[in-house]
């Protein structure tokens, strides 16, 4: 290259580096590479080099036009990296957590949560009537969810709009997030003898969501299962569990013929309210609140149990529906919505244990 072309190279990385801002350096090359640009003139001064110096000559015109436009576009590079980097320092924001306007220990630290609180009167209630608490998990098989429990092949319960499937397995049947507890009712009877006496409280799945639905939520079922059992037996509990659990020791109860698959008979049951006031116990009206009834021999039959011996009742019921009613609680959705606001007024003490009510 010759002088006067490395003394423009030299001239040129010395303006780009001066260069502040992009204005500057748009400045640089319009200077160098614009219609009137330095650079510019030298390719338009070709046709004045002497023949056998213009081949050489263009060549190292056009190398140094290569060497500046890869050194401007390197210049811009690194000033825009340089106003991101400021701007992200000028526009930092502590997306951290406030600190709490309350104390982290101590009587206000913390609730426990109405659903939580819900359960363990359940516990405590049923466990005063003798029953266990049996578990299982939460992604069952087509037969534990169904088939055992007497639920046809064609029943609505098995559809895609109304169950969360899960993919197949190598028998080619899809599991599924289990639509109740009854399933444990069922590995319960598979591997206990009777007599049985059990609540089984816990999570469960529907493809349902609005103000009273949730596609996740929590049952309780029990299941009783002995020599001699009648609906007398069954009435009882749930009369006493129902007066008990709500405080109200003459709660109207009332039990009305309805179909299950897996009992047989059936029986919805009704508690007295007041439609207009939400009040419980008072009024004319009815209120749905569970599903109970005889469990249906051919469910006795399939977990190996004789029907003609060993007879039972079972029944089930939403925790967040009983407990919605019970606080007064009007939309089902703040239950998930982790608000400490919500969960103070409507929580229990911390240190406070659930106890038996009157009626039990």
């Amino acid at each position: 290259m010759t002088d006067d072309l490395a003394t423009l190279q030299a001239e040129t990385e010395a303006a780009l580096a001066a260069c502040a801002d992009p204005r500057a350096l748009d400045a640089v090359r319009v200077g160098m590479l614009g219609k009137s640009g330095q650079l510019t003139a030298l390719l338009k001064g070709l046709g004045a080099v002497p023949a056998e110096q213009r081949k050489e000559r263009g060549a190292a015109v056009n190398r140094l036009k290569l060497a500046i436009e890869t050194a401007i576009e390197t210049r811009r590079v690194a000033l825009d990296a340089a106003a991101l980097d400021a701007r992200l320092l000028a526009e930092r924001l502590d997306v951290s957590l406030p600190p709490r306007p309350f104390p982290p220990a101590g009587p206000e630290a913390g609730a426990i949560h109405p659903i939580a609180r819900t359960m363990e009167e359940l516990t405590a209630l049923f466990g005063a009537m003798g029953f266990g608490v049996a578990e299982g998990p939460d992604i069952e098989g087509d037969w534990f969810n169904f088939g055992a429990l007497n639920i046809p092949d064609h029943h609505p319960a098995r559809q895609d709009h109304d169950t969360f499937y899960v993919p197949a397995g190598a028998d080619g049947r899809r599991p599924v997030l289990r639509t109740h507890t009854s399933p444990v009712q069922i590995r319960t009877m598979l591997n206990q003898e009777p007599p049985i006496r059990v609540i089984v409280p816990g999570r469960t799945y529907r493809a349902d969501h609005d103000a009273t639905h949730s596609p996740m939520f929590h049952q309780v079922e029990g299941l009783v299962i002995d020599r001699g059992i009648h609906l007398g037996h069954l009435k009882g509990c749930l009369i006493d569990f129902l007066r008990a659990f709500f405080g109200i020791s003459d709660l109207p109860v009332r039990f009305r013929a309805s179909y299950f698959p897996f009992t047989e008979p059936s029986m919805e049951v009704d508690i007295g309210w007041n439609r207009k006031t939400g009040e419980l116990g008072r009024g004319g009206d009815w209120l749905e609140i569970l599903g109970s009834g005889m469990v249906h021999p051919k469910v006795l039959a399939n977990c190996g149990i004789d029907p003609r011996e060993w007879q039972g009742f079972a029944f089930g019921m939403g925790i967040e529906r009983i407990t919605m009613l019970k606080h007064g609680i009007p939309d089902l959705r703040p239950f998930y919505d982790s608000d400490i606001r919500w969960l103070r007024h409507y929580g229990a003490p911390v240190l406070s244990p659930a106890t038996l009510a009157e009626g039990v």
